[in-house]
């Protein structure tokens, strides 16, 4: 830690109110660890993928009112490498001041979770507390924010400021609730505010909570009742890609699969607007089953690139593709759209499709990169809160 010992800070405890986007807090050794999945839904679930990125705050942040000129963070972040390969960038902090981004930062130190793909193991080893530090804020009553890093698990230890700091009153946004996978998390975006649920929900003027969980939007029973019994006035589920990596399920399975998801998601959100998206364009996985793997040449090579595993043929069993789960998706919502004129089908290739793989082709052939996550944050905005869109203001 690098406080100076002659700054006049004032420590505030790290409390709900000066969060959002977590859905829980636990207390820990150290201060406190924001979730983005309930305890209850933790504990339905023995994946060590879901109880890795779901702990890592995509979309969540500090946000207080303040006369502070200087801010610091004290955290233990959990860093991941892989072994054999090339370190992986310290996680990205945003700061904003009146929704403006002011400032970028990193902690270093920290835990280390280490994995070995070609051993499967993973280890996590011990690592210090470190420090975030921004200064020469204004001096005017502001609205702060710091963002935590989308893709680094972070313990909160302390928040210190050189002035009192207040939650922030409730603005009149509407809060946009966002469920997907690795995309939808943040993959390869620049930073917390850079991930496309983030530009998006600035473009909307919206307060996000993204429950965007890397490989894991699966359609589990208990993330659909976390959903349900999350207050949302706008709600977007983007499905299938996890399912088709994962080789979850068959055609048979997905389609009751969604039916009772979405189920879930109405017995708590009867009349919200609801919004299925399906898959973006990915070439790996359009027309063939998964599941998918790591390319261990490539990684042998320092590159991180996917494969799909499986065969073609297998489709006549019931194997799923990206292009069944959107004939698939497109069909649910048109049924359910008979009796309920709140959902609304969003093909994904409008946000990625043929024309931008070429321009923007997939690095790893299964994320998009820094300028991709612009793009489909754009074009979101532009699909969904538009006057015509499922999410304008007023439906």
């Amino acid at each position: 830690m690098n406080t100076d010992h002659d700054q006049s800070w004032i420590t505030t405890p790290i409390t709900p109110d000066l969060l959002r986007g977590a859905l829980d807090l636990e207390r820990t050794e150290h201060g406190v660890l924001p979730h983005r999945l309930p305890a209850r839904a933790r504990a339905q679930c023995a994946d060590p993928q879901l109880a890795m990125v779901e702990a890592q705050p995509s979309g969540v942040r500090l946000v207080f009112r303040t006369r502070a000129t200087a801010v610091e963070l004290d955290t233990l972040p959990t860093k991941r490498r892989y072994a054999g390969a090339p370190p992986r960038p310290d996680g990205v902090y945003d700061l904003l001041v009146d929704g403006t981004l002011a400032g970028q930062g990193v902690v270093t130190g920290g835990k280390v979770q280490l994995v070995d793909m070609a051993a499967g193991t993973m280890e996590v080893r011990p690592g210090p507390v470190g420090t975030l530090r921004f200064t020469g804020l204004p001096g005017r009553a502001k609205d702060v924010e710091i963002w935590l890093p989308h893709n680094e698990t972070t313990e909160l230890v302390a928040l210190r400021t050189d002035a009192p700091i207040a939650a922030v009153p409730d603005r009149g946004r509407r809060t946009w609730l966002h469920h997907g996978s690795s995309i939808s998390h943040g993959s390869d975006a620049a930073s917390p505010t850079a991930i496309w649920p983030a530009l998006a929900a600035a473009l909307g003027g919206v307060e996000l909570v993204n429950l965007g969980l890397g490989g894991s939007a699966l359609l589990d029973p208990f993330t659909a009742r976390a959903i349900r019994d999350t207050p949302a006035d706008l709600i977007s589920l983007k499905l299938g890609i996890n399912v088709v990596n994962a080789d979850l399920m068959r055609l048979r399975a997905f389609g009751p699969a969604v039916h009772g998801f979405l189920d879930t998601v109405r017995e708590g959100h009867p009349t919200t607007p609801l919004l299925v998206v399906s898959p973006i364009l990915c070439p790996l996985h359009e027309d063939t089953p998964g599941p998918t793997a790591m390319d261990l040449s490539a990684f042998g090579e320092g590159r991180l690139t996917f494969t799909a595993v499986g065969d073609p043929a297998e489709r006549a069993a019931g194997k799923l593709t990206l292009k069944v789960i959107r004939d698939e998706l497109a069909r649910i919502v048109a049924q359910r759209a008979a009796d309920d004129p709140g959902i609304h089908y969003l093909d994904g290739r409008a946000l990625y499709g043929e024309a931008d793989s070429t321009a923007l082709p997939l690095p790893d052939r299964l994320h998009p990169d820094a300028a991709t996550h612009r793009l489909i944050g754009e074009r979101f905005a532009a699909l969904a809160f538009a006057d015509s869109g499922a999410f304008a203001d007023g439906h």
